[in-house]
């Protein structure tokens, strides 16, 4: 499979813990690729103890359907923290297929729309293996150049008023400095923070 999309991370730990709760999760599979945002509870050595668990479960079945992978991840996170989490399984196809539990916040920027167009998506309230709701997850397409991200909640949640898909400067800078605008304009120092950007580089065959 040739490559379907780039990505960038940036990260930022609440400051006085060794370790973040919050983890990000890019992982291909054979026909497409999965990309996740996950929120531990609260913050420190507990709430990575939930994330890290939740992230190795994404990794080891990311080519199963989101649903499915989330109600996984449930079971094995029942006696931990818990966690909130958004993901996106993106097909080869350019089908990509999203879904979110709790406040990982997710939007998809259709920058080369005309005019530029927004997409966020519907999170369900709970917790990833603590009360999980009913769950339900959105299929679209996706066009080459479509940026997909998805923030913990260490980034303020208006970012996305001031960041703004017809921001010309998106549609020529790398992911990876994307990522790091955000955290370093948008991110708390209160809480753990992470933010995954991803590129849509088109279907392949």
């Amino acid at each position: 499979m040739g490559t379907l999309i780039e990505h960038g991370i940036a990260a930022r730990t609440f400051p006085g813990e060794r370790f973040s709760g919050d983890y990000a999760v890019v992982k291909p599979f054979a026909h497409g690729v999965l990309a996740a945002a996950i929120d531990g509870l609260g913050h420190g050595e507990a709430a990575k103890a939930a994330a890290e668990l939740a992230a190795d479960i994404v990794e080891r079945h990311a080519e199963e359907e989101p649903v499915a992978l989330v109600e996984r991840c449930h079971r094995a996170l029942k006696g931990t923290r818990g966690a909130a989490m958004s993901l996106a399984s993106i097909r080869e196809s350019g089908m990509m297929t999203w879904l979110g539990v709790g406040n990982v916040d997710g939007r998809l920027l259709r920058i080369f729309d005309t005019p530029p167009s927004r997409e966020t998506l519907s999170t369900r309230g709970g917790v990833v293996g603590y009360q999980l709701p009913p769950l339900h997850a959105y299929r679209l397409s996706l066009m080459t150049g479509d940026l997909l991200i998805f923030t913990t909640d260490g980034i303020n949640s208006g970012y996305g008023k001031r960041f703004l898909a017809a921001d010309p400067l998106l549609r020529r800078q790398p992911v990876q400095d994307i990522a790091d605008r955000i955290l370093t304009r948008f991110g708390k120092t209160t809480d753990d923070a992470v933010v995954l950007a991803v590129r849509y580089l088109g279907s392949v065959s």
